[in-house]
């Protein structure tokens, strides 16, 4: 039964917390990767995981691996580095790289891993760490659907919704396009607040008529209500730098297709522009700040 095969994580930080949390929680035999950042490790050892040291011990003690890593090179580093997933994995391990990464360094893993007999499933994730907390994270899958079916009560244990893609490859396709999607959004949200607070409309009128219509998302109310309502910029957890690594990502990959990325680029320089100004470790509704700057203009109530 799956329930009784031995599962490790690599990356047990604001994401990779919740997802160990509840696998553990749910029955699942946990190995965890020890790192400086004692505070999450300790809290799964609490509950039943057991700390290694390495990722070569991790995945002697694991049937299936997965990464939550912050991107390709971390992925690349964790499979294959010193003392690497991927040295010591025994044919039949399933590696499920929940990291948003490139598609090309996807299929590298993929070929390279199945020469050992083991799989490379890509199925990166969407929502936010409360989601993950709470076992309610979305994934989408991209495996032949044998693996899908095996490995599903694995992703039940920490996720709400399960979308399987397609076959190997099309999780990381369609987490990218969902990410372009997103940032588009939120760009476009702080760049229509400094056109408001410049033009001097009222921004709780803007709020108001987008809430109502066919244009509001969730996304806007993350930003633009929640500043309205306290101030807060930090209702959607998820950095600058990290949105502008899945950018640069996706717009690799409309590259390598020869499929024109107009929009893609514009966000994504959108975000680098954030960065340059010294807002990448904050959170994507930050963007607002930086239009701030960028335009001369006052936008978040401060008091």
């Amino acid at each position: 039964m799956i329930a009784k095969q031995r599962i490790g994580i690599v990356g047990a930080g604001m994401m990779g917390h919740g997802i160990a949390k509840n696998l553990v929680e749910k029955g699942f035999p946990l190995a965890v990767r020890g790192h400086r950042n004692r505070a999450p490790i300790d809290d799964l050892v609490g509950r039943g995981a057991t700390e290694v040291k390495t990722n070569a011990d991790l995945a002697r003690a694991s049937d299936i691996v997965i990464l939550c890593v912050t991107g390709a090179p971390q992925v690349e580093e964790v499979m294959f580095g010193p003392e690497g997933v991927a040295g010591a994995a025994r044919p039949g391990t399933i590696v499920v790289d929940t990291s948003t990464s490139e598609p090309a360094t996807t299929a590298k893993m993929r070929e390279a891993l199945a020469k050992q007999d083991v799989r490379f499933v890509d199925a990166p994730l969407a929502r936010t760490p409360v989601e993950a907390e709470q076992g309610r994270l979305n994934t989408m899958v991209g495996a032949d659907d044998a693996t899908f079916a095996e490995l599903k009560p694995v992703f039940a244990a920490y996720c709400e919704n399960i979308v399987h893609a397609g076959p190997p490859g099309h999780g990381i396709v369609l987490k990218l396009i969902n990410n372009f999607i997103a940032q588009a959004i939120c760009t476009a949200t702080a760049e229509a607040l400094a056109t408001a607070a410049k033009s001097g409309l009222s921004i709780r009128k803007l709020h108001e008529v987008i809430s109502a219509g066919a244009v509001n998302s969730g996304l806007f109310q993350m930003i633009v209500g929640r500043m309205l309502e306290d101030g807060d910029l930090a209702g959607l957890k998820f950095t600058i730098v990290n949105a502008t690594k899945d950018l640069r990502y996706y717009t690799h990959f409309t590259e390598s297709m020869m499929i024109p990325s107009v929009m893609g680029e514009a966000v994504h320089q959108s975000l680098v522009t954030a960065n340059a100004l010294g807002f990448g470790d904050k959170y994507v509704p930050s963007l607002v700040e930086a239009q701030e700057k960028l335009a001369g203009v006052t936008i978040v109530p401060r008091k």
